[in-house]
Parts: structure tokens; sequence; C-alpha cells
């Protein structure tokens, strides 16, 4: 049985965490309002480059978080890896054994445009296996919590829902949620072979799991081409923790877990999440398949 570092309670944990979190989703709130408000974004958005946008919400977000956590549990040995601080310093993963994972603004782009599809990712990190979590989807009043045995989502009031029953289903009859700012053309003819039930189209990758979590679809599906960016540990530490607490599963295509920690801090290849463990290996292997039969990508 994994415990927390000593001198730390986890009600208390969770008590914080709710705390933080919600400061955090009046940042992302008021600047998301401040962006559908007004026509010029420059004094939000801090550089427009394709593949890596940054907002004064990210930067807020992530000096707030950090600062809570230094300010309640000083003296505590855990350290924090959040998507900011690792652009400066490149390839340097924390040493403890203990380690907050931090995504201050996942769907960054969805954000820039409009969406309500974004989501702060936080996870508490155990010798590089995602322990505890959250997901916080300010526009839906939900903070997603699993505290290392249960899972439950948080409206602002207190009020709680549930996640829904993760049946099992065949390829065929489940519904996809894939990426709205980030597919590919292996990807979009994956998804044409397997011929789902329905796809839904959103960003960031805890909304997507939320969305599982709610019953509104059941699998995502990442393919990341060799030599391009693949998600990082902050896109799925916390959602995995979520994910898996109710019962779902993610994993590489090999139905193998995902391993955090490494020095570039990627996640290759094909990750596949779904709505029910038992059933994921043989939803693995189907869609492994199928991407051999009509040589769609690279195993």
């Amino acid at each position: 049985m994994i415990k927390l570092p000593e001198g730390v309670d986890i009600d208390i944990l969770i008590e914080d965490l709710r705390d933080l979190s919600w400061g955090a989703s009046e940042i992302l709130i008021k600047y998301s309002q401040i962006l559908k408000d007004s026509k010029d974004k420059s004094n939000i958005v801090k550089t427009d480059k394709n593949q890596d946008p940054v907002t004064v919400a990210d930067l807020e977000v992530n000096e707030f978080v950090i600062r809570k956590i230094n300010e309640k549990y000083s003296l505590i040995n855990w350290e924090i890896l959040s998507e900011e601080n690792s652009k400066i310093a490149l390839n340097v993963y924390p040493s403890t054994d203990w380690v907050w994972v931090l995504d201050p603004l996942d769907g960054t782009k969805d954000f820039i445009q409009g969406s309500s599809n974004y989501a702060m990712h936080l996870a508490l990190n155990y010798k590089q296996s995602p322990y505890l979590g959250i997901v916080l989807i300010p526009e839906k009043d939900e903070l997603w919590i699993a505290n290392g045995k249960n899972i439950w989502c948080e409206r602002k009031d207190r009020s709680r829902i549930f996640p829904g029953n993760s049946s099992m289903k065949s390829l065929k009859d489940m519904v996809l949620v894939t990426s709205k700012n980030h597919r590919n053309p292996e990807l979009e003819s994956l998804i044409d072979k397997i011929d789902f039930k329905n796809v839904i189209v959103m960003g960031s990758i805890g909304c997507k799991l939320a969305s599982i979590l709610r019953g509104e679809s059941d699998i995502y599906i990442c393919l990341s081409l060799p030599g391009n960016s693949s998600p990082k540990d902050w896109d799925l530490s916390a959602p995995e923790v979520i994910l898996k607490a109710a019962g779902g599963a993610i994993t590489n295509i090999e139905n193998e877990e995902l391993l955090y920690g490494k020095s570039d801090f990627e996640q290759r290849g094909i990750i596949v999440a779904s709505n029910n463990r038992l059933n994921h290996g043989k939803i693995c292997s189907q869609i492994k398949e199928i991407i051999k039969k009509y040589d769609l990508y690279p195993l």
C-alpha cells in the first residue's frame, strides 16, 4: 500500500486541492471571457506559434498553483513538474519519489478559439506512476477528483456527480472522442476503417477523458507520428488517474501501462483510453489488427 509522504493527510490535501482548483478556475474563466469579448488577443496570447501557443492564463495559473503548494507544504520532500517550467529547464525530470505534474491549461488552442473544452491537470505521481489527481473543467463547473481510492466530480457548490456505468462494448459500438486541433491522416484513416458508432470532436485530453466518465463517449485514441510532437506527462498523468479510478484504462497499443518520467517527458506512439479495463485489452488487439491489415502505422 502506497503511503503519502510523512506529514501529509489525504483529507487535508484534497481540501487544499479544492481551494487551489477553484482559484485556478477563476483565473481561467476571467481570461476566457476577455478572449471572447475582445477581437485583439495580443495582450493575452503571449506567442502565436502554431505548435505551442502560450497565454497569460497559462502563466498565471502555473504560478498560482505552484505557489499554493509550496506555501502549504514547504517541508514536504516532493517536487513540481509543470509544462511551463519544463520549457525553462528542458529535459530535467525531478529526482524525488513524489512529483506533482501540472498542466495549468490543457487545450490552449481551444481556449484561444473561445471553446469551453479546456482544463487544468494536476497529478501527484509516485515513483513515476500517477497516484492521485484532479482534472478541472472550469466552464462545465466540474472538478474531477481521484484520491488514490475513489473518484468523484464536484461542482463549486460542493454538490457531487459520479461517473456513469462503464459497460463493455464492441469496438464498432463505441463512441470515439478525438482531437479538434491535433489530427493527422493516419488517425483519420484508422477512424474511417473502424467505423465507430459516432465520433465526437473536442480539445483537451482532460475534457476527452471526462466525456468518457460521463458516458458521452467510450474511447479515445492518440496516434503520434514518428518525428512529430507527442503528448507529454502533464497531458496524461491526471486524466489517467481519474479514468482508472472509475474503472477505465489507458495504455499503449500493446496494452502496456504508460511510463512516466522519461527525460523528454513524451508519450509516443499509439495511446488508447477506454471506459472498461476488463474490455480494454481486447479493444487494443482489435485496433492493432486493423492497423496491420491496412498498413496504417509503423508498428
